[in-house]
């Protein structure tokens, strides 16, 4: 019987939240913490998935969207993108581990979908190219789960390398590698878990995504990528949530771009800054962080850190903190304490270094 394991790493961005939705620009890097599946090939039409500390489902391949609910959606969902592109599975036993908790805002339900997609076809010997896989997992996610994410979460699994980041054009489905290399620059990234649940269940990113799609209409534009002028732009939308929105997607997208040519010129400290206004705009235009999550930036960039902000779609989970390496333990302290005071949960802290994307293991 045909076996094998593929895996596919969670991921961190560095700046560019919420700008793949317009398809616009992104820089993610993949992390070394990685859901990992075990897979078994069956020929008889079924898939069951088990999970370490979340159960076993079980369903036909010819799965259609609602008959699988809760985390086993996220597997049956790239079964029936799959097949929807061709490349239907005909069965398979599926054992996952993660590495990761799920609501960190690190992107496990596309580590997990990926890996899925991976073993799937790796199972039937179908080598399917990475953009065409970035589609079918952002098919299963928006069509089967009806979550309306974009493609930057398994860009930067699909296509991570250790010490680099990737920088995502979600337009044009282009990934290209950028040298992030902080630990030999002095640097750390910190991750803070807030251990904050995501509260985003009443359609918060849809209604976002719904406004940028009809201020570009408005404004005659393809995409918010496109416009040129931000001001004039502005001063033609009538709708003042709009105006927020739009000068968010805007303004990151050349933070991203910025970030960019500052990290191609080894000039790492300086993204600082950056990383601190793009959380000041998801903050106040974009409107999606938490108190949990401005607290951790609040404290972080007190105690000395470079620059922070809040990643993943808002709503809870994570803060990145750009810090000296000597200045880890200090950083983290700063955020525990002032947690303790406003009395949020204990928060949770590790390093996030570019690693791998996904592949087979063995």
């Amino acid at each position: 019987m045909r076996t094998g394991t593929w895996s596919a790493p969670r991921r961190v961005d560095i700046i560019g939240e919420h700008t793949d939705y317009s398809n616009g620009f992104a820089l993610p890097f993949a992390l070394a913490q990685r859901t990992v599946v075990h897979a078994r090939l069956r020929d008889d039409g079924r898939v069951t998935a088990t999970s370490d500390g979340y159960g076993e489902v079980e369903f036909p391949v010819t799965t259609a969207p609602g008959e699988v609910t809760g985390w086993g959606a996220h597997v049956a969902g790239v079964a029936w993108a799959l097949a929807r592109s061709g490349a239907a599975p005909t069965g398979a036993d599926l054992r996952i581990r993660s590495a990761v908790p799920h609501g960190a805002g690190l992107s496990s339900s596309h580590s997990l979908e990926c890996a899925v997609a991976l073993a799937l076809t790796g199972l039937h010997d179908r080598d399917l190219d990475r953009a065409r896989l970035v589609r079918i997992v952002q098919h299963a996610e928006n069509g089967y789960v009806g979550a309306p994410t974009g493609v930057m979460d398994q860009m930067a699994s699909l296509y991570g390398e250790a010490d680099r980041a990737v920088l995502v054009d979600a337009r044009h489905l282009t990934a290209e590698p950028v040298p992030c290399e902080f630990a030999s620059a002095g640097l750390a990234l910190l991750v803070v878990d807030t251990r904050s649940p995501h509260r985003h269940a009443d359609g918060e990113y849809g209604a976002r995504r719904g406004t940028c799609a009809d201020a570009s209409r408005a404004l005659g534009v393809a995409d918010l990528r496109d416009v040129t002028d931000l001001d004039g732009a502005l001063a033609r939308l009538d709708d003042p949530v709009a105006v927020r929105r739009v000068r968010h997607v805007v303004r990151e997208n050349a933070r991203v771009l910025a970030a960019v040519e500052l990290l191609r010129a080894g000039r790492l400290r300086e993204i600082g800054p950056l990383l601190t206004a793009s959380h000041a705009s998801l903050r106040d235009d974009y409107e999606v962080t938490v108190a949990e999550l401005d607290t951790a930036v609040e404290a972080a960039l007190a105690a000395g850190a470079l620059g922070a902000r809040m990643i993943g779609g808002g709503f809870g989970g994570s803060v990145i903190a750009l810090v000296e390496q000597a200045d880890r333990a200090s950083v983290g302290a700063a955020v525990a304490d002032a947690f303790r005071r406003r009395g949020f949960a204990e928060p949770a802290f590790h390093v996030a270094r570019p690693s791998r994307g996904a592949g087979r293991d063995r």
